[in-house]
């Protein structure tokens, strides 16, 4: 059974577990389909070619529309790959749905955090920043960041002020708390990356 699919993040709630309420994350992931698969004799690894979402072949470019027509499986909006240990038990049409996870299952998030922007130091780092007081000139500011006459340069790695979020995260180990195979929705404990309307990658976690 392949053991990752995309879906779609719907929002957050709190879900009750022995009692206790925890913050948990509803993502909506309707059945994946199977456009390719991947062998070691032909590609060098096993693996099984998803897509994610159909839609009109005017939403993809001309090389894409060709691979799809070249599989005979219709246009989906995006494209991606899970490893599998058996590439030989799917075929090309074939689904993939939230019914691959179980209930406390580990599971990988993989998104894109939401973008601030550029930011401070203070906001970035969580700097202390200088005084507070009335006549202070060194409020948010990142302060002395130089290395004097050697090796005279800013180091790399220095935090500095910069673009924040819009970056690829990874959240790992959350548990499954509920699947809905009818209604295609998964339940998870905590949090995950983006804001609501984004596209999440779910791999199960081994080990």
């Amino acid at each position: 059974m392949a053991q990752g699919i995309l879906g779609r993040k719907i929002g957050m709630t709190q879900w009750f577990v022995d009692d206790r309420a925890v913050g948990a994350t509803v993502i909506e992931a309707p059945p994946c389909t199977v456009v390719q698969i991947k062998t070691v004799k032909t590609d060098g690894y096993d693996a099984i070619q998803l897509g994610y979402e159909e839609v009109n072949e005017t939403k993809v470019t001309r090389p894409l529309l060709g691979h799809f027509e070249k599989t005979g499986v219709s246009p989906h909006r995006q494209l991606f790959e899970v490893r599998v240990d058996d590439p030989g038990g799917f075929n090309v049409g074939d689904s993939v749905g939230v019914d691959a996870f179980s209930e406390g299952d580990k599971i990988d998030i993989v998104g894109i955090s939401k973008g601030l922007g550029f930011q401070g130091v203070v906001k970035r780092w969580n700097f202390a920043g200088g005084p507070k007081a009335h006549g202070s000139h060194f409020h948010r500011r990142p302060g002395s960041v130089g290395q004097c006459v050697k090796p005279g340069r800013v180091i790399k790695g220095k935090k500095l002020p910069g673009h924040t979020g819009g970056r690829r995260v990874t959240v790992k180990g959350l548990q499954v708390l509920r699947v809905d195979p009818e209604r295609h929705l998964l339940v998870v404990k905590g949090s995950t990356p983006g804001s609501r309307g984004s596209i999440l990658k779910l791999g199960k976690r081994h080990g």
